[in-house]
């Protein structure tokens, strides 16, 4: 493993293939990885995936460890109420956090520094110690409701990433369309990739 952990949090919005895709390279590329995941997000997660995510963590981290290979302790999943969680406080704040899919309401709480859950806290945490913060929504349209929390969180710093694939490298089926975000999201984590093809580039 290389790197301080990357926080990923996967929310009760539409987007589940996009969170399994970025888990997995962030596994290959030997990234520490601490894992939330909403009760809605394991409801959208098994509508979209067919993955049906154990309520216990770790069951839930074995399941994902050997689905994608994962070193021993590698990957860390937190329950929602798990306070002693390293995510919980800033002295251990993970290098960055993603929250993909990011719900409206998940996008809300954030935006207004509430913290009744650990995926909360954590988001909260990242903020006030100046790590990286991005957010991938996946709602369309958008209310002025979302859009005024996505302009509160930029202004903090986060990056508002929304799914929005692109279609100018001629994607060929869905896991093109879903790479070209996570390759974004990578980017944004500072990890090369060649998951997806560059603007002006034949290759990633």
């Amino acid at each position: 493993m290389n790197g301080r952990p990357i926080a990923l949090a996967i929310t009760g919005a539409s987007g589940a293939p996009y969170a399994l895709r970025l888990l997995e390279l962030l596994i290959a590329v030997g990234r520490p990885v601490f894992l939330m995941v909403s009760d809605a997000g394991r409801i959208v997660m098994k509508e979209e995936t067919g993955l049906e995510l154990p309520p216990d963590p770790a069951a839930t981290a074995g399941l994902l460890g050997e689905r994608y290979g994962a070193a021993p302790g590698q990957l860390q999943v937190f329950a929602k109420n798990d306070w002693f969680a390293p995510v919980a406080s800033g002295s251990s704040a993970p290098e960055a956090m993603v929250i993909c899919p990011c719900s409206g309401g998940t996008l809300a709480a954030v935006a207004h520094g509430l913290c009744n859950n650990l995926l909360e806290r954590a988001a909260d945490v990242v903020i006030k110690e100046q790590r990286k913060l991005v957010i991938v929504p996946r709602e369309a349209p958008v209310s002025v409701i979302h859009l005024e929390n996505m302009l509160k969180l930029a202004r903090l710093g986060a990056v508002i990433l929304p799914a929005s694939p692109g279609f100018y490298y001629r994607p060929q089926g869905l896991d093109d369309l879903v790479d070209f975000v996570v390759a974004r999201i990578l980017d944004q984590l500072g990890i090369e990739t060649v998951v997806s093809r560059r603007w002006g580039l034949s290759t990633g």
